[in-house]
């Protein structure tokens, strides 16, 4: 059987010694860059590879492409490849909890093409409070290198340039994974200009999860974001491109493929002094 959203905690415990399924942990704070590293070493699912967010899962920054930029597929393929996964394996990512650090790895597994990637239900909060073992310490496996192929990306991905062009016409219609407060332009706490793209609908990531940090149910997801528009016209963004993989992420496994993501983000729009911007 093949996932492609979400995994639970007694499939992956099944999984644990099968050489098709890989495990990656994602967990990160974007306060201390330190962290997530510093918790993998803490406990970690047994067998699973530490992806840094800052470092495999962004590419670099020119000052104008945002804080998290896409890395080069090749290059990203190349880190999937070093932790011993192909174009067979079941990919299965996870964080603390919350999914945001795990969808980023979801969408960038699914932007080399690669449709067997899910995130574990729940992260590792859940995976500890079920029970489940665990490992300490470094990552010390001998892992066999493999040749990840690059395929052509799963959810299509939109430039600047393609959202400004398309303002007026407005088949595309923006969505901000930003805390409200942040969409409105009323505070600002990282990027230098405050607000939204114009024309944006808010979608705060964390309506995503129960409180226990567990996804909700896809009927309730599938009612709210359908009520944002046609899937297909949707272009998910926040502040770096992080957080609006976990919307993109929750749509779809609401049964609601065909969304868009714009990895730029807000702190690439707003480097740009020309492009607009709304508030409010």
């Amino acid at each position: 059987m093949e996932y492609e959203t979400l995994v639970d905690i007694e499939t992956l415990r099944s999984h644990l010694h099968d050489p098709a399924w890989v495990i990656v942990d994602c967990r990160h704070s974007l306060a201390n860059f330190a962290a997530g590293r510093a918790a993998y070493e803490e406990a970690h699912v047994p067998g699973a590879a530490f992806a840094d967010v800052e470092r495999d899962l962004s590419g670099e920054k020119t000052g104008s492409n945002g804080r998290h930029p896409l890395p080069e597929r090749r290059a990203f393929a190349a880190f999937l490849g070093r932790i011993g996964a192909d174009e067979r394996s079941q990919i299965v990512a996870y964080d603390e909890g919350a999914g945001m650090f795990a969808a980023r790895c979801w969408m960038l597994v699914r932007y080399l093409g690669h449709a067997r990637v899910a995130i574990l239900d729940g992260g590792f909060a859940a995976w500890e409070r079920s029970g489940a073992p665990f490992e300490r310490g470094p990552d010390r496996r001998a892992r066999m290198a493999r040749h990840f192929p690059l395929g052509t990306p799963l959810d299509p991905v939109v430039s600047a340039n393609e959202l400004l062009a398309d303002l007026g016409s407005k088949s595309l219609q923006p969505v901000d994974a930003r805390a409200p407060e942040r969409y409105r332009g009323e505070i600002e706490p990282i990027d230098p200009v405050a607000g939204h793209i114009p024309g944006a609908k808010n979608r705060p990531y964390g309506a995503n999860y129960r409180s226990d940090g567990h996804l909700r149910s896809a009927q309730e997801l599938r009612s709210e974001f359908a009520a944002l528009g046609e899937p297909e016209r949707l272009v998910h963004y926040c502040g770096s491109g992080i957080s609006a993989a976990a919307n993109l992420f929750a749509a779809t496994a609401a049964g609601l493929p065909g969304g868009r993501i714009y990895a730029g983000s807000w702190s690439e729009w707003c480097a740009d002094p020309s492009r607009p911007v709304e508030r409010g």
